[in-house]
């Protein structure tokens, strides 16, 4: 136990814990709080998104000029134009005038510059502001004052004339090849000042002084006084990081946790002392706790967007199937109330997570198949909804402030509950529990031991059914664990596989082996099926809770039948009882007591000759009195109530397979 409280309380968060809860719409009903340092008011998160937004508004792209690529293309105008001019076969006397007027005019066209436009700023129309960067100076300038390529060339052809068509055709297409952008936009810089825009616009809006009122009590906390909570909240936490002590946080925090597994290990004592005194259940127990808590621990120290992401349900939804519902249910309250000193609204989230806790309980009370999981999940789901639209209306009063996305998170706890499905199977494996679904698989008659039994021992595999059908009837009937009775049942003869003959229900001729046997010898190959049918279950990987009916159907009962023979046949001999008796233990539950009658009256039961209701209610009367006269009942939980209860039941249903017409004021 104190090595779980160690390992809960060395990684959860070391500063203390803000005091106050508070909802914006609400009444504040604590005292007047006033300031006891100055803090920064913080914005809201849309008031700075939206700050940004503007702020980036009036960023305007980058553009710088490149020198480099200008010189190159007027350079490369010139020299192509004596070689276009020869090829054009055109006037040498002209070509002076011609190539100077057209080379000042792409000269003028690229200082007042070409500009390649960006589609991503273009959101207002063609044409946009943009910085233009040269020698180190920006000037703000707009694309519609300046050239495009489409209108440079334009430019071009209505300034260059030529005396004939051939010459400024050939003039214009040697300009088009040479005239390209060399305004270039700097995307690199463009984005380092968006960046340096963005992280220097303010996250605060004014401050409040020391001594200063933050709230009075019973002021309705209306947006600018949440924003100062919130404000004071997130300073608080700041400073008690560093301020507060982490030994004395530390100190609470055991104290707090040793407390509730305190509370935990005293429940189990008193009301779940099988529990408390398996050393492997019991670490299973506090390993789903710890890991639970550890998954909080880690989701605060990641900061993750919302703490509701986290499948709180696994715990009751495992423990709920490998245990019981009211101790599932305790100890999801135990963790819920564990976590809720490290969360945000930490009664919302307690009442989110204990419904919804609940209703997992419920969703899986009748748990026969594992298609019920995701049933489960879907009333899980259900649960959140109906807790969230219930919290959202209640804060904001209108279906139209409701903020959808936060509901994301339930989704994905629920998704991840489903994770209980491959952890219950790794517990099962790891600490011997045996939950009902392993034991609905073990129930079903093609399962490899029962068809060998049916095959091998066909009279045993009959008589186990019949066992099984009264077990569960009178179980259910009780209260108690049916399909673990019932997986009792049909397995608790299994040891006849091996010798089946020496049974009678196995037996098709008038002669018994038995008969050419001694009756020690017989009374031990009887007894021997006890031994055999718990070596068989041990080497298939059978619970352990399926063997204990293999042990104890019969207690430490003695072979009757064999023992009497012998006292009648040798009276003259020392007797060892024990040799004829079973070595029990004698049944320790209701489950294993049940099965212990149910085993013993429909063996009897078959061998009634008249099975008319008299008789059926006489053997039943006289088997279930027996068993307790020899107190193979006394460690078992059956009261006599339930005795009279398990007599009715049995003597019903044996009369309903012999078809006996039923007089229930006779077994009554």
């Amino acid at each position: 136990m104190m090595f779980t409280v160690f390992v809960i309380t060395l990684f959860l968060p070391k500063q203390p814990r803000f005091r106050y809860e508070f909802e914006k719409g609400k009444v504040w009903m604590n005292k007047d709080l006033i300031s006891p340092f100055p803090f920064a008011i913080l914005k809201t998160n849309p008031q700075v998104s939206t700050d940004k937004k503007d702020a980036l508004r009036d960023v305007l792209p980058v553009y710088q000029i490149d020198k480099d690529l200008t010189n190159d293309a007027l350079e490369g105008f010139l020299n192509e134009f004596d070689i276009k001019w020869r090829s054009g076969q055109l006037d040498d006397k002209d070509k002076a005038i011609y190539k100077s007027s057209s080379s000042k005019l792409l000269q003028y066209i690229y200082q007042k510059g070409i500009i390649g436009l960006n589609v991503k700023y273009q959101t207002s129309g063609k044409n946009y502001d943009f910085a233009l960067l040269e020698n180190n100076i920006s000037t703000q300038k707009n694309t519609q004052d300046i050239f495009t390529a489409e209108t440079a060339l334009q430019y071009f052809k209505a300034n260059f004339k030529a005396p004939n068509q051939v010459m400024q055709d050939l003039v214009n297409n040697l300009a088009e090849d040479h005239i390209t952008p060399n305004i270039i936009f700097n995307e690199r810089l463009t984005e380092v000042i968006r960046e340096n825009t963005v992280s220097n616009v303010s996250t605060t809006k004014g401050m409040v002084q020391k001594g200063e009122l933050i709230v009075a009590k019973n002021d309705v906390i209306d947006d600018e006084i949440y924003q100062k909570l919130e404000s004071y909240k997130a300073t608080y936490d700041a400073q008690t990081k560093t301020i507060g002590s982490r030994t004395l946080v530390y100190l609470g925090q055991v104290v707090l946790v040793a407390f509730i597994i305190s509370i935990l290990m005293s429940f189990l004592f008193l009301f779940r002392r099988d529990i408390f005194s398996d050393n492997r259940q019991l670490s299973l127990i506090l390993i789903v706790t710890t890991g639970m808590l550890l998954a909080l621990t880690w989701a605060l120290k990641m900061n993750i967007a919302s703490l509701y992401y986290i499948p709180f349900c696994v715990v009751p939804i495992i423990i709920r199937i490998l245990f019981d519902t009211r101790l599932a249910l305790y100890l999801h309250m135990l963790v819920i109330l564990i976590a809720g000193f490290f969360v945000a609204n930490s009664f919302e989230f307690v009442f989110y997570q204990v419904t919804a806790g609940m209703v997992a309980i419920f969703s899986i009370k009748n748990f026969v198949k594992r298609e019920r999981f995701l049933v489960s999940a879907l009333f899980i789901l259900s649960a959140y909804f109906v807790s969230f639209i219930g919290i959202a209306l209640l804060r904001e009063g209108s279906f139209r402030e409701i903020q959808w996305i936060n509901f994301v998170p339930f989704i994905f706890s629920v998704l991840l509950s489903l994770l209980a499905y491959p952890l219950i199977y790794i517990f099962e494996r790891v600490f011997g529990i045996t939950s009902d679904v392993a034991l609905i698989e073990l129930t079903n008659t093609n399962n490899k031991l029962l068809r060998e039994l049916a095959f091998k021992a066909p009279g045993t595999f009959q008589h186990s059914l019949q066992v099984a059908n009264l077990a569960e009837a009178a179980i259910f009937k009780i209260g108690g664990n049916s399909v673990l009775v019932r997986a009792g049942a049909l397995y608790h003869d299994i040891g006849k596989v091996d010798n089946p003959q020496y049974f009678i229900e196995n037996q098709n001729t008038a002669v018994s082996p038995h008969d050419k046997l001694p009756y020690e010898q017989s009374a031990q190959i009887i007894i021997q099926h006890v031994h055999k049918g718990i070596e068989i279950l041990r080497k298939n990987q059978i619970p352990e809770a399926i063997i204990d009916f293999i042990r104890t159907h019969h207690g430490n009962t003695r072979v009757d039948y064999f023992y009497q023979s012998f006292l009648k046949n040798s009276p003259e001999k020392f007797v060892d009882e024990n040799i004829f008796r079973y070595p029990g233990p004698i049944p320790f539950s209701k489950e294993t007591g049940v099965l212990m009658l149910a085993d013993s009256v429909e063996a009897a039961s078959r061998s009634l000759k008249n099975p008319d209701a008299q008789n059926i209610n006489d053997i039943v009367e006289r088997i279930i009195n027996y068993k307790l006269e020899q107190n193979q009942l006394d460690n078992c939980d059956l009261t006599l109530k339930d005795i009279e209860t398990i007599k009715l039941i049995f003597k019903t249903m044996l009369m309903s397979i012999y078809h006996v017409r039923i007089d229930y004021q006779q077994i009554l």
